[in-house]
């Protein structure tokens, strides 16, 4: 966001007094406490809740038509004509130089899946779909698992239970709670399936930029890390997979992280706003 408008945003929105005179004390005890800047406020939130209507919608539009036989390629096309016909901008495209509009990652890759014309998705395929929106400044970013056709058992159940850990983790994120009590309940529920969960990557916060502070590990200690306060805008994306957690870039186009071992991992991602009585989803 331009400084000149938040500024502008933060003399006619301050934080309310009540919850930076706790953010002030909790400093004092020295508790790890974002930035002020980082707390969103009414017109922010508005903003970033607008983005993510049409983040779900992109979504929904991808629920209605996958399936067997298409490219990832078609995919990006669903997604960037979506996108632009509700006035917005996929985030992803050149972003860092990212070459397309959303990311799809099929079976054994973990994140960052390039979409292409020569690859076809499969009876039997699980594929993450991941889709970050920019409406009038404000960024939203959400992704879903999508089993193609007749799917393994195996396969199913991972994208079940990875939207559980989804699930457990936004139940873990309650105000004035550390963020790493969203993490150490993802990992406990995972790690007693037998999956493991990927480290190097995780949620992050959103809302103003496509990646602000902080980072959300998705296993981490019970009562360790920044302080979840009512503003805060995070993504929650547990990676879990059905093998080891090692990962690794792809060497081509350094964008696409595979597991290590090959075997299947799944991703869900919601945008949440961190309320004064719990969280409220903003896009999923």
């Amino acid at each position: 966001m331009d400084e000149r408008l938040w500024a502008e945003i933060d003399e006619k929105e301050p934080i309310p007094a009540h919850i930076h005179e706790r953010m002030e004390e909790m400093r004092r005890h020295k508790k790890l406490v974002i930035e002020d800047r980082y707390i969103k406020r009414p017109t922010m939130i508005e903003g970033i809740r607008k983005a993510g209507e049409i983040n779900t919608g992109v979504l929904d539009e991808v629920a209605s038509k996958i399936h067997a036989g298409m490219t990832t390629q078609d995919i990006d096309n669903i997604v960037a004509e979506y996108t632009a016909a509700h006035d917005a901008i996929c985030a992803p495209l050149h972003f860092e130089g990212y070459p397309k509009s959303v990311c799809t990652s099929i079976n054994e890759e973990v994140c960052h899946g390039i979409p292409s014309r020569l690859r076809r998705l499969h009876d039997g395929d699980i594929i993450n779909v991941d889709c970050t929106t920019i409406k009038d400044g404000y960024y939203a970013d959400a992704s879903r698992m999508f089993c193609i056709g007749d799917v393994s058992p195996a396969r199913k159940k991972l994208v079940e239970e990875t939207k559980k850990c989804l699930e457990i983790g936004i139940a873990a994120a309650q105000p004035w709670t550390p963020i790493g009590d969203i993490g150490a309940a993802i990992a406990k529920y995972a790690h007693s399936l037998g999956y493991s969960v990927v480290r190097e990557l995780g949620g992050h916060g959103v809302g103003l930029e496509f990646h602000e502070d902080p980072f959300v590990s998705h296993i981490a200690k019970k009562g360790t890390g920044m302080i979840l306060v009512p503003g805060m805008v995070i993504t929650i994306e547990p990676m879990i997979n059905a093998g080891k957690a090692a990962v690794e870039i792809d060497p081509y186009n350094e964008w696409t992280i595979y597991t290590k071992d090959r075997r299947d991992s799944a991703q869900w991602e919601h945008t949440i706003l961190i309320t004064e009585t719990g969280n409220e989803i903003l896009t999923y």
